[in-house]
């Protein structure tokens, strides 16, 4: 995946609301718990999982805002920004007197960073009670029980997979968007990047448990799902078939009710033409490619141990854009890496004026410790990074808007989104994503309108990071998906609120931007 932190990305957090109706679960008794998750989506689907797991121990979740006032909370941590560390200790060290006032009340952290720091997150927070790693969430709620009994802290880090993150209990955030896991871990060694040591070598599901979990999935009214891996499209690499993404895409174009597919994080490495050919054949594999750049200068891809160079990645978007002519392609770049010169730095800029992404997920070098790039000579200093980290935004703010502008007129249909657009109230207007995961706000029509339902709009105007279809909707068509968002929205109606997700929502639950990878390998 990408260098990017999550929390870095456009959206809000990840909460449910609550109805006014629903039951207060503490006053009978029952322990409330909250997740909170940094990262990539890697870690959220990981925090659904969490979130299933404690559930099926016994716990509720803890009402919309609950802010620490939890029986348990949870914290599912990244490792790959540098204030990181900072973070997770500055929030830990928030809620060490909500724990002293409050008897039982448990603290656990999981996650990259739980993987790496080990004892001394117990050593930093002496009051956390659980540390677990990315191997072993399965674990959480054995080593809660244990911890209480013992009345001491339980770290207990796994160095290898013990069970696929989607083979555990979920308590999904979405009833029409889902993520499936088809891949863990990462063969790449980039110099940057620290995940591949803390999520472990790739390790591939079979297909067939892959596509039985998607038409599980479907036949709970779920519409789109994201197939998620650390190297997405080095699937097959662990079994020993080199055609197997491309075969596993179009396998998900011929289960009945799944309208949309996409998939994150790909490496340009192993993007193949047989990946391309499906993409364009298989109708309900989104026209939505996230290709991670990192550099444009083939000096600095060397160092960053990218096995690939400007010409391949540029072939790669040309071969892409030929066979599906509408694609939005985004990117994830990093300014400042060691060593890079100003020419270097211009030959990035090249790359973004000839690739037109639709959005670009743009970063500063952050060192990471224990990785090669963080004790590399010819360290870039800041002000150097800040400034063209500037001009980079700036001209990849003009082609995110030239390429909107290019969507108006357009007819698309687009899935309602739920949470999407945070002025949506004020300004009587709904919001949903196109084929191509682009964000549109559309007039609210007159007749009701649900998440996961599906409306065909014009689009009348375009920014840089949205569209605006001002008027009236064309056509509305209630799906499987809306129903289940509202049988799903009608059974929370009397249970505690959403899982405290502390990030954007990035790619699904509820479609969302391009996802960017996230996780510092692709």
């Amino acid at each position: 995946m990408s260098s990017m932190d999550r929390s870095d990305a456009v959206g809000g957090a990840v909460d449910v609301a609550v109805d006014d109706t629903a039951v207060d679960e503490t006053a009978v008794g029952l322990k409330t718990y909250e997740v909170r998750t940094y990262g990539c989506q890697m870690n959220v689907h990981d925090s659904e999982r969490l979130s299933g797991l404690l559930e099926d121990a016994g716990y509720v979740r803890a009402p919309e805002g609950s802010d620490g006032d939890a029986d348990v909370v949870v914290f599912n941590t990244c490792a790959v920004r540098e204030n990181a560390d900072n973070r997770l200790y500055g929030n830990l060290g928030r809620l060490a007197p909500k724990k002293a006032s409050r008897p039982g009340m448990q603290i656990a952290v999981g996650g990259c960073l739980a993987q790496k720091d080990r004892d001394t997150i117990v050593k930093r927070a002496p009051w956390v009670d659980v540390v677990f790693g990315t191997h072993n969430i399965g674990k959480l709620p054995v080593l809660l029980e244990r911890a209480r009994v013992q009345e001491e802290a339980q770290v207990e880090i796994a160095e290898s997979l013990e069970a696929f993150p989607s083979t555990l209990p979920t308590r999904r955030e979405s009833a029409y968007a889902a993520w499936v896991s088809i891949s863990v871990g990462c063969n790449n060694t980039c110099t940057f990047c620290i995940v591949p040591a803390l999520r472990g070598k790739e390790k591939d599901r079979r297909p067939g448990d892959i596509l039985a979990e998607v038409e599980a999935l479907v036949a709970e009214g779920v519409s789109e799902i994201t197939l998620l891996g650390q190297n997405v499209n080095a699937y097959g690499s662990d079994i020993g078939d080199r055609e197997a993404f491309s075969k596993l895409l179009r396998a998900c174009g011929k289960i009945e009710g799944l309208e949309r597919v996409r998939f994150t994080s790909p490496h340009p490495r192993d993007f193949t033409d047989d990946v391309i050919a499906a993409m364009a054949e298989t109708p309900n594999v989104m026209p939505q490619l996230h290709m991670p750049l990192q550099s444009g200068s083939d000096t600095v891809l060397k160092a960053m141990r990218r096995s690939y160079r400007q010409d391949r990645y540029l072939g790669i978007i040309e071969k892409v854009r030929a066979a599906i002519p509408h694609a939005a392609i985004t990117t994830d770049i990093i300014v400042g890496f060691p060593g890079e010169t100003e020419e270097d730095f211009e030959q990035t800029l090249h790359v973004v004026r000839e690739a037109r992404f639709a959005q670009a997920f743009t970063f500063q070098y952050s060192k990471r410790p224990g990785t090669p790039a963080a004790t590399m000579e010819n360290q870039i200093p800041k002000e150097v990074v800040q400034a063209r980290y500037e001009r980079l935004v700036a001209l990849q703010e003009e082609i995110s808007w030239d390429e909107n502008k290019k969507q108006v007129g357009r007819t698309l249909e687009l899935m309602v989104a739920e949470g999407e657009g945070r002025k949506d109230g004020a300004t009587r207007r709904l919001s949903g994503r196109a084929p191509d995961n682009r964000l549109v706000h559309f007039t609210k029509p007159d007749e009701e309108v649900r998440p996961g339902d599906v409306v065909t709009v014009e689009i009348t105007y375009a920014a840089p990071h949205h569209l605006l279809a001002e008027g009236p909707v064309l056509a509305v068509r209630r799906t499987r998906a809306g129903d289940a968002w509202e049988k799903r929205n009608a059974a929370e109606a009397v249970r505690p609120a959403g899982v405290l997700l502390g990030l954007p929502k990035v790619g699904v639950p509820a479609p969302t931007p391009a996802p960017a990878g996230g996780c510092g390998c692709d």
